[in-house]
């Protein structure tokens, strides 16, 4: 008599990858852009404190369990990417912190809170911008049909820290210094990010926008836009009285001639990343981590159209401002729900299959 031996089911380990970062980038910044939006609405800001602890807590929550699961993404070409979404959850955060969490902890404590997670998140930041495109060249050298819109991540987050820096331009003692430093950050990652862009530009022309979970990542395109705008307003705005003229003012005059066509472009892409995704969609968009693509994107056009609206005599900008602040928080809404859905199921916290 032949005795079969059932082989044990193997369960797939439960992953939490850098990707999960992108959950908090998300949250951080309903919080910001509600607080530079052009409204004064006292409730707005208190919910945008209360969204800033939540962000808050997410990074602490997700810290400590990606340090466990540290190794669980080595040698993954396309989840190497998503490395770039902690040191912009940090950088998000520590802006909330100053912005909104001064009105709970005071503004030395929130100061100070900012300055340790911005300068954390700008030294890894800055790793990851030249670690991760290092590996691309120099191990992995995908093919020009693999490219999809993660690739911008690694090289955002030095854009990230110029403008949340710039924040903090008026509370250190060497105000000179940081300006300069986040001004040679800015203008890294744009080059990096324009390069990163045609390569993106080539493999949307030639081979379309690949596999349906990916593509909601053709919105981070935004990221890097939106995010060079809010950095020239805030930097200029920090420049006023840190700086002597003329350079002053050539700071004031840069975010204009630089932050309208920037916008416009925004503008154009985010018309096509949105016709894609309805296209996508109808044929079936499955969800995954990469929907938060829709967020914080968006969400730096919404301070960059925020900090337009405070330099142009227009009344455009402003509501350009609140009217994209709707689509984010509607965004936000349907993809903060359908993450917690899929962690409590536990489809998320499994290996995602090769794009």
């Amino acid at each position: 008599m032949t005795v079969l031996l059932e082989r044990p089911v193997r369960v797939a380990p439960i992953v939490v990858g850098p990707n999960w970062f992108a959950g908090v980038m998300g949250t951080g910044i309903v919080a910001t852009a509600a607080a530079s939006l052009p409204l004064h609405v006292p409730v707005l800001r208190t919910l945008a404190t209360a969204v800033w602890a939540l962000a808050s807590v997410l990074l602490v929550v997700l810290v400590a369990a990606a340090v466990r699961h540290r190794r669980a993404y080595a040698g993954d070409v396309v989840s190497e990417q998503f490395w770039g979404a902690p040191p912009m959850a940090l950088l998000t955060v520590g802006a909330g912190t100053l912005l909104l969490g001064r009105d709970w902890i005071g503004e030395p404590a929130a100061v100070a809170v900012d300055l340790v997670l911005w300068t954390a998140g700008t030294l890894l930041g800055l790793v990851v911008a030249v670690v991760i495109p290092y590996r691309m060249v120099t191990r992995h050298r995908p093919g020009p049909g693999t490219a999809f819109g993660g690739r911008l991540m690694p090289v955002v987050s030095p854009m990230v820290s110029a403008a949340t820096g710039a924040l903090l331009v008026p509370h250190v003692p060497w105000p000179v210094e940081l300006l300069a430093a986040c001004y040679a950050m800015a203008l890294l990652s744009l080059v990096a990010a324009v390069l990163v862009f045609v390569r993106l530009w080539r493999r949307l022309v030639g081979y379309g926008p690949g596999p349906a979970r990916m593509v909601p990542t053709w919105w981070i395109v935004l990221g890097p836009v939106g995010q060079s705008v809010t950095a020239v307003h805030l930097l200029g705005r920090a420049a006023d009285g840190v700086l002597s003229e003329p350079y002053a003012t050539a700071a004031q005059l840069l975010v204009v001639l630089y932050g309208v066509p920037a916008l416009g472009f925004a503008l154009g892409w985010a018309a096509l990343a949105a016709a894609i995704t309805v296209r996508t969609a109808r044929a079936g968009l499955p969800f995954s981590l990469t929907w938060w693509s829709f967020t914080f994107p968006l969400g730096t056009v919404v301070t960059g159209a925020s900090g337009l609206a405070t330099r142009i005599p227009s009344a455009v900008p402003a509501a350009l401002a609140v009217a994209l602040y709707a689509m984010l928080l509607a965004a936000w809404s349907v993809v903060a729900v359908r993450t917690l859905l899929g962690a409590h199921r536990g489809d998320l916290l499994r290996p995602a299959p090769p794009a």
